[in-house]
């Protein structure tokens, strides 16, 4: 990856405060198109927050946000999705009394309109053609089966689904995923990893995932930062990221085991 490339977001020293708290201290991250980063930590490291903060949820209440150029910190949500972010969150935000094609048809509808090729006419000139329809993202989702049911109907996994197609409805060039693996079983988990990577991969998307799943984030992504008491601890690949001693210390070595080290470890260097 080039360093002259310019960073798809680029928030520097993002700080919020709630009152006498600080859940996010001076933290700073560059995510680069195209790339699969991770941010994990323990509970409370501020994870959320600083999601909050770099998708316009959470006014910052110091630091800079960069998207694409464009300064966006202390703007709202809207503005960063037309800038080209999407966001899920740890509770999945559907429509539930709408049909599953119904809740992507308003992501469609209201947040991913591109210029056409003709003024009143012709295809959308810079969508990818598998994100522009509702059957299409369904069908990129594994959803298609579905399409009819309402959202409510359909199960805790699929739900995460719909919300991740609901993001992708926007057309985004970057996608923020918030523990959409939590509540999933273990094969569920690997089934959804693998999405990630492929939406990475087919779409070129930049993505940035949070999760608690930590073993299975560090097989999928090629970078991680990671979070602990509102501060960022470490920033590199997980075969790095494993071996670092801040790092075990703050999971106390809970998660960051031996076994954990060495399969990513393998992994990377296989």
């Amino acid at each position: 990856m080039s360093s002259d490339r310019q960073p798809l977001l680029d928030a520097r020293d993002i700080t919020v405060r709630f009152g006498g708290l600080v859940a996010v201290d001076s933290v700073s991250a560059r995510f680069m198109p195209g790339e699969l980063v991770g941010i994990i930590g323990p509970n409370g490291a501020g994870k959320t927050t600083f999601f909050n903060a770099i998708s316009g949820v959470t006014k910052p209440t110091s630091g800079t946000l960069t998207v694409q150029g464009r300064e966006l910190g202390g703007k709202g949500p809207h503005r960063f999705a037309a800038n080209g972010l999407a966001r899920t969150f740890q509770t999945p935000r559907t429509f539930p009394d709408m049909r599953v094609r119904d809740n992507i048809a308003f992501g469609l509808k209201f947040a991913g309109r591109r210029p056409r090729k003709y003024i009143w006419w012709g295809e959308e000139t810079t969508v990818p053609w598998v994100l522009r329809t509702p059957e299409s993202i369904l069908g990129l989702i594994g959803l298609r089966d579905q399409a009819d049911l309402p959202a409510a109907a359909i199960t805790p996994s699929q739900q995460r689904l719909l919300e991740i197609g609901m993001a992708l409805a926007t057309r985004p060039r970057m996608l923020l995923l918030d523990e959409v693996a939590a509540g999933l079983t273990e094969n569920e988990v690997e089934e959804m990893a693998r999405l990630i990577r492929r939406l990475r991969d087919e779409l070129d998307l930049t993505v940035v995932w949070i999760e608690h799943a930590v073993t299975t984030l560090l097989r999928h992504v090629e970078r991680v930062i990671v979070l602990h008491q509102g501060k960022k601890i470490a920033d590199g690949t997980p075969a790095e990221v494993v071996r670092n001693a801040e790092v075990i210390e703050a999971y106390l070595g809970d998660e960051m085991n031996e076994p954990t080290t060495e399969h990513v470890a393998e992994e990377t260097t296989a």
